[in-house]
């Protein structure tokens, strides 16, 4: 038999493709990003391809050794160009598969020096279990035997359409932070972020995972964490300020967009008045003008060039914050677009510098918290444990005495928490203070001899009331981590599940395959990892008591979806799918959902559904923002395309007890 070419090998793949979607009667959908790929000399794909397979030899040597990340990045950053024809620069391949060959074989000889010297590090998401890089440059003159502690900031790159992992350990973005080069008392960290999507969804994920990461390996003072970025960056560096405030010391976003509505013109083109209902509550999950009072807990340095349109970003916050009686603190670079200015930047670096020497305080006296989702529930000493009402505003305000007396207020929140750790609580050991909230005066429990107090507070009909159940709520209710919508589910570890069998009707077979082939795909290309896909036969218990299960079929051709169909909110069924008092027929429909695992309540499983932006979305980061809520049926007769699944003539989010 003759051997084909990798060429025609390509090209007849990308026909039996075209030939299978033609088949489906779905349209083709052109991906946005990445960009189609170059084509690779032969030569020089036989010379990566050898580099490859020495590579993968030294990693599979090195299997269990804490480090292999730090090498398998390489490997990733040249086998994904070649195996999915994305771009490719030959020189920087071959480079890099150079820099993996040489941390084989120290990490073979007991070495890493990359620790101490910088450079590109990575590590294994608990998302995916892919690998994801990011870039370090340590302190000046690090010694790897001093103590520290070391502040560490953190820098958001901006929008490229065309960083790939290769690209992004190849290049030089470390001079874009205000902080560099850093000093002696400092690290600098730059985040893959998954790419391209403003440091959202999985790429916020990625900061924590980072953090965690360097933690580990290096002594990370955790009162002394910045956010900073620019552009694209910027809106991660918003992002971050107003939904992980208690994170950081300070945050000094630069330009980006802060929201949706105003920096898309929304209302001036009409389509605001268009969006369904339940995708206008979604845009409070990142939209930061909502929730700009969360500000109020972590000093805030916005910089833009004063000839920059995307200056908006900064001015939207401002009016927002002055709205509430704060002023937002500003930097401008004179005369300057869309990028640093010098003299800016020097500014700008001296005032952060000031505010890492404060550094953060962990029990603040008085906490101003504000949510939409309990997604993001907490703010130093304070969780919000249950709402009232998702997609509400629920605000929190806070003082703690120096006795150790707590007055609280709340708005839209059922269920709080107040945590200190060992040595943070003011009041006497074995005392009891009083916790007063909307004005009712309850007992705070007995301050341990430690100095660390756990107290659990739930709204009922008579009011606010001590709940002794601080380990977690109660029956099947809404709690962080378990609050929906389909995206969240995407934030955790997942599996990707695969009928068996073949669906009750045959439009709900081929919408099944497109929609699975689509979203696996689109996980690839966009979140930059390759998720983990089982048929539904082959899931295990520990499968089940661990991961998050994104389940495709109906409950004919997918088996764990039989197992929980009659356990849902919703009724599907051979004939009809059934949502409250409304039906639709079977044979021309599917559903989209999310809910806690009837299997394992901690954990969800979604219906049919990746993440709900689609390709569509991809041109802008603004509009990568979740598009689905809890549960959406789907009317099959209008193919699935770049902006949805197909027609959806119902959509909503399930109640605070997850029921219709």
């Amino acid at each position: 038999m003759t051997s084909m070419t990798p060429s025609l090998t390509r090209r007849l793949r990308s026909l039996l493709i075209a030939l299978v979607l033609t088949t489906l009667a779905l349209p083709t959908i052109a991906a946005t990003i990445p960009p189609p790929g170059n084509e690779v000399p032969a030569a020089d794909r036989a010379a990566l391809e050898a580099g490859l397979k020495e590579l993968a030899s030294d990693v599979a040597a090195l299997k269990g050794n804490p480090l292999l990340p730090d090498v398998e990045i390489y490997r990733k950053a040249v086998d994904w160009p070649l195996r999915y024809h994305e771009p490719i620069d030959v020189k920087k391949a071959k480079a890099a598969l150079a820099a993996g060959l040489q941390r084989a074989k120290e990490l073979k000889a007991g070495q890493s020096p990359w620790v101490t010297a910088g450079g590109p590090r990575a590590y294994i998401s608990k998302i995916d279990g892919s690998i994801q890089p990011y870039l370090v440059i340590p302190p000046k003159n690090f010694d790897p035997k001093a103590k520290g502690p070391y502040r560490l900031d953190f820098f958001f790159h901006g929008r490229g359409e065309g960083l790939t992992e290769l690209s992004f350990i190849s290049g030089k973005s470390a001079g874009d932070a205000p902080s560099n080069p850093p000093d002696e008392h400092r690290f600098v960290v730059f985040p893959y972020g998954r790419y391209c999507c403003a440091n959202k969804f999985a790429g916020e994920i990625d900061t924590l995972e980072i953090l965690a990461d360097m933690k580990r390996q290096y002594p990370i003072d955790d009162n002394r964490v910045l956010a900073t970025g620019f552009s694209m960056g910027g809106a991660a560096g918003w992002h971050h300020a107003v939904h992980y405030s208690d994170l950081f010391a300070a945050a000094s976003p630069g330009a980006g967009f802060c929201e949706t509505r105003v920096y898309q013109g929304m209302d001036k083109s009409g389509e605001w008045d268009a969006l369904p209902d339940y995708q206008k509550k979604l845009m409070h999950l990142y939209d930061c003008p909502d929730i700009a009072i969360n500000l109020t807990m972590i000093p805030t340095i916005a910089y833009a060039g004063e000839l920059d349109k995307q200056q908006q970003s900064g001015t939207l916050m401002e009016k927002a914050l002055a709205d509430l009686g704060y002023k937002l603190e500003r930097v401008w670079g004179p005369k300057t677009e869309h990028k640093y200015e010098p003299n800016a930047k020097k500014d700008l670096a001296k005032r952060l510098d000031g505010y890492a020497e404060k550094g953060r305080n962990p029990v603040p006296a008085e906490i101003h918290f504000a949510t939409y989702t309990l997604r993001y529930n907490h703010m130093f000493w304070i969780g919000v444990e249950r709402l009232e009402k998702h997609w509400d505003k629920a605000q929190v305000d806070a003082k703690l005495s120096p006795a150790g007396d707590i007055t609280l207020t709340t708005k839209n929140v059922s269920a709080l928490s107040l945590r200190f750790g060992a040595g943070q609580f003011p009041g006497r050991a074995g005392s009891t203070p009083k916790a007063t909230i909307d004005g009712i005066a309850l007992d705070l429990p007995r301050i341990a001899e430690d100095g660390h107090l756990d107290a659990l507070y739930e709204r009922g009909s008579g009011g606010w009331r001590v709940d002794p159940a601080i380990s977690g709520p109660a029956g099947l209710v809404k709690h962080h981590g378990l609050q929906g919508p389909i995206d969240d589910a995407f934030m955790e570890s997942f599996i990707i599940v695969k009928p068996s069998g073949t669906a009750a009707h045959p439009a709900v077979q081929k919408w099944v395959e497109h929609e699975l082939a689509y979203a696996t795909t689109e996980w690839r290309k966009i979140f930059r990892g390759e998720p983990r896909v089982k048929f539904d036969k082959d899931l295990t218990a520990d499968d089940i008591a661990n991961n998050n299960l994104i389940l495709f079929g109906d409950p004919v051709s997918n088996t764990i979806i039989a197992k929980i169909a009659g356990k849902l909110p919703i009724q599907w069924t051979r004939d009809s799918i059934a949502v409250g008092q409304k039906t639709f027929p079977a044979d021309k429909s599917a559903l989209i959902a999310i809910y806690p695992n009837p299997l394992n309540t901690a954990r969800y499983v979604v219906l049919n559904s990746g993440f709900t932006f689609r390709q569509a979305d991809h041109k802008t980061n603004s509009r990568q923002i979740a598009k689905l809520p809890d549960y959406a049926i789907i009317d099959l007769t209008t193919p699935p395309d770049d902006k949805a699944p197909g027609a959806i003539p119902l959509a909503g989010f399930f109640d605070e007890k997850w029921k219709l």
